[in-house]
């Protein structure tokens, strides 16, 4: 929980923090990206008291940010009393990657035939960033370029709806995003894939990049899998 000193220092700090945005809305995007990067890990216990002391903050906020967390299915009720962060079971892992496969090719396929030329300019220099963080061997600027380039690739569907369905479930998994792009070979590859994926809009074919993207996202749900089960072998053998 040093994160959570470390933000509770920062947030006493900032002077102009409550003209900003509420203060629950700070905490439960604070919280979220704890969540995400695995600084909090799966399956922490949230106590209330514990966290309103180490951010510094009253009850009313923290409730706030830990409800909205529910809600989004970041933390859920502990029988016992208090929160969790969820753990997501192989099989909702299975699922979630499904559903993001059909809706990102969808986008997709919608990208293909909405674009213009000039639409594929920040793309291409999205695609030019990795390259030289992969060349560079920079895993942790990997996923945020990776996440941008597919923002971007979606935006150009220009259906605000899918785009939100799409960012939801894209965030519940993005905890093994780390995870799949630490992978060299599948970092690698998925270079390749973002290549034949801009080709594929620029030349409108919507089967074409439809079939890519869909193949992308099994593939790092596959990854994500093989990863799972790989730690579970060694806390066995252990």
């Amino acid at each position: 929980m040093n994160y959570l000193k470390e933000r509770g220092a920062q947030m006493k700090l900032d002077n102009n923090f409550k003209e900003r945005k509420s203060l629950g809305q700070d905490v439960f995007e604070y919280l979220k990206k704890a969540i995400i990067d695995q600084t909090i890990e799966p399956g922490a216990r949230l106590v209330e008291s514990k966290i309103a002391d180490m951010l510094g903050i009253s009850r009313t906020p923290l409730r706030e940010a830990l409800h909205k967390l529910e809600r989004e299915d970041w933390i859920e009720k502990n029988p016992s009393g208090g929160f969790q962060v969820v753990c997501l079971t192989k099989e909702e892992i299975e699922q979630t990657f499904g559903i993001r496969s059909v809706l990102e090719a969808y986008a997709a396929r919608l990208a293909a035939q909405n674009h213009t030329a000039p639409d594929l300019i920040p793309l291409e220099k999205k695609m030019m960033e990795f390259k030289l963080c992969l060349g560079g061997k920079d895993y942790d600027k990997l996923q945020t370029i990776n996440t941008q380039f597919h923002d971007l690739l979606y935006a150009l569907s220009k259906s605000p709806k899918l785009i939100k369905m799409i960012n939801q479930l894209r965030a519940q998994i993005s905890r093994f995003r780390q995870i799949i792009l630490k992978q060299t070979g599948y970092a690698h590859e998925s270079h390749e894939d973002h290549f034949k994926m801009l080709a594929a809009i620029k030349s409108r074919d919507g089967d074409a990049v439809e079939k890519l993207v869909r193949d992308h996202i099994i593939k790092g749900k596959n990854a994500v899998l093989n990863q799972l089960n790989k730690e579970e072998k060694e806390k066995k053998s252990a």
